[in-house]
């Protein structure tokens, strides 16, 4: 697995630490440990999906949905971060 940089160089984790344990998992089928390592997989994983179609697909404009999905994508993970270090 890669290295998070900001975990190796100032000791903090960063919003996407978490990420690459927690798609494995989902790969695996281990659904709920996913979502508690890291909450904001699945939403991640759809805005992964909606990028891939908007390069996929250029008869669609898709760019509405990628900022609402990108926008609500970074409340969610900045959610699971303040519950996952301060709560």
């Amino acid at each position: 697995m890669f290295p998070c940089i900001s975990k190796t160089l100032f000791g903090i984790e960063c919003l996407g630490c978490g990420f690459q344990r927690a798609l494995i998992l989902v790969l695996q089928g281990n659904f709920e440990a996913a979502f508690k390592l890291y909450p904001a997989i699945y939403s991640c994983l759809i805005f992964i999906l909606f990028i891939g179609l908007h390069f996929a697909d250029s008869k669609r404009n898709y760019k509405k949905s990628l900022t609402v999905l990108a926008i609500l994508n970074g409340i969610i993970m900045i959610g699971g971060y303040y519950y996952k270090h301060f709560l």
